[in-house]
């Protein structure tokens, strides 16, 4: 094909669409990365018959043959992390050491479910009746259809179709309009270490072209979404009418709690990491600082002091800490709750400025909002930027209610030096992920990724936990 010009794969060939979009580098905008299709209602419905029709010989496939695919994949990806990470750093914004850590992420997270393919174990069970055996086995469940968010391009994608290869389903995946680079590099990295024709199949274009007919397909056997929550609840309702299986990622507003006992330095690192890092733009963003009424003062003049240090630039300069934000329309965004902060009441410690840097792009400057309410609006709605808001509380007691006064339930953090205050928080923390001075983002790729609330639904993702989405369990009996 043409440089720049990109394809979906459906069936194991690389097909053109009808319609293209371009992808642009949101620390430059004059710099288009490449055309990728807009894929149609008949493209999507072609890659999930091609995937229905590669189900019947793949979901019986060998685990010695799924382990090689991807370990293969794996040691591509990771041989080829730095093009990667560019690659990744270039569409979505993140900063290069970040894009390269997604990159290497996703090649880890191969590598995990490539031994999972022969981990998949049964149970053998007595009968209550004589001389009957039973078997409990784990089976592939069958299409899978993947609608993946832009803010992490590579590892999100490679978490769902990791397993779902690994256990036997074949896979129709969508990513996100906004950045197909990452995701297209995943699916050829995969196709070309010898999957059959099928088996994994990519159509790019919009949600409600692609993302609606993979959802309404009677031949898509499972859903799986990470995005907004709006999105997801309207998923969920249709896939549950037809009886399809389902899992959803959907945000959160994350609250790190910082007690009079915190360690500063501990307690300021892992905030501006958690809220600002990868521009704000992660689910698990602690965009809720809760600052007991001790420390309150100093952490707020500590905060302040490390965003002065804090670069803002091309994603992909050497020294940049903070990339752009993704678009044009997460910039509105952005700046659309700043101005409802204000107007609420929040002080504007810090930030909130846009800026130029260099080349033309969608730079802003990370936002501080002290003197602000758990009623407010800042401190309710998933911002999605690199805006976090302060909440003074009087001691331990209240900030863990103000913690948990959210619809949301992803993830959990408190700076304190208290083992008794640490352990007490782990338990009554109302968060799928709880961390304990350390940042609110951040996950290991080899435990259960997920939330409470409105934040997920459905199963866990990654880690060995993945097949209870992945699989159906089957029970067999036998007369002796």
């Amino acid at each position: 094909m043409p440089e720049g010009t990109f394809q979906n794969l459906i069936g194991g060939e690389w097909v053109k669409a009808d319609k293209a979009t371009s992808n642009i580098n949101p620390s430059d905008l004059s710099d288009v990365i490449g055309e990728f299709p807009s894929a149609s209602k008949a493209d999507t419905e072609a890659a999930i018959a091609a995937a229905r029709e590669a189900f019947k010989t793949w979901s019986l496939s060998t685990p010695q043959q799924r382990f090689d695919i991807l370990d293969a994949a794996a040691n591509e990806v990771l041989a080829r992390k730095a093009e990667l990470g560019r690659i990744l750093s270039r569409e979505e914004g993140k900063t290069l050491p970040e894009g390269i850590g997604e990159a290497a992420r996703a090649g880890q997270i191969l590598k995990f479910f490539a031994g999972e393919t022969l981990r998949l174990n049964g149970e053998l069970a007595p009968s209550v009746r004589p001389g009957v055996s039973v078997e409990i086995t784990r089976e592939p469940v069958g299409v899978i259809g993947m609608i993946t968010p832009w803010n992490f391009p590579i590892a999100i994608p490679a978490w769902k179709i990791a397993p779902a290869l690994a256990y036997g389903n074949c896979v129709v995946i969508k990513p996100a309009e906004l950045v197909p680079h990452s995701a297209w590099a995943l699916v050829d990295i995969l196709q070309r270490a010898g999957l059959p024709k099928g088996v994994l199949n990519l159509v790019i274009g919009r949600g409600s072209v692609v993302g609606e007919t993979i959802v309404q397909s009677p031949d898509v056997d499972a859903i799986t979404f990470t995005g907004s929550v709006e999105t997801g609840k309207a998923i969920a309702a249709k896939a549950v009418a037809r009886g399809a299986k389902v899992q959803l990622e959907m945000g959160g507003k994350n609250p790190f709690v910082v007690l009079d006992d915190a360690d500063i330095d501990v307690a300021v690192g892992a905030a501006v990491n958690g809220a600002f890092f990868s521009t704000g733009q992660r689910c698990t963003a602690s965009s809720r600082l809760i600052v007991t009424e001790g420390i309150h003062d100093k952490f707020v003049a500590a905060m302040i002091e490390k965003l002065k240090t804090v670069k803002v630039g091309d994603a992909l300069a050497e020294g940049t800490d903070i990339g752009p934000v993704v678009d044009e329309s997460q910039l509105k965004q952005d700046l659309s709750y700043i101005d409802i902060a204000r107007q609420e009441g929040g002080k504007l410690a810090f930030g909130g400025e846009l800026l130029q840097p260099g080349k033309k792009g969608f730079y802003l400057q990370p936002a501080l909002f002290t003197e602000t309410s758990m009623s407010m609006r800042i401190n309710r709605e998933e911002v999605f930027g690199p805006v976090a808001s302060v909440v003074k509380v009087k001691n331990y007691e209240e900030a863990l209610a103000a913690a948990n006064d959210t619809i949301f339930g992803l993830s959990s953090g408190i700076a304190t030096t208290s083992l008794k205050y640490a352990t007490h928080f782990k338990r009554h923390a109302q968060a799928g992920m709880v961390m304990v001075n350390l940042p609110t983002a951040g996950v290991d790729y080899h435990v259960p990724f997920g939330g409470r609330k409105g934040s997920s639904y459905g199963p866990r993702e990654q880690g060995a936990y993945a097949r209870e989405f992945y699989t159906t369990v089957k029970t067999a009996y036998q007369l002796a």
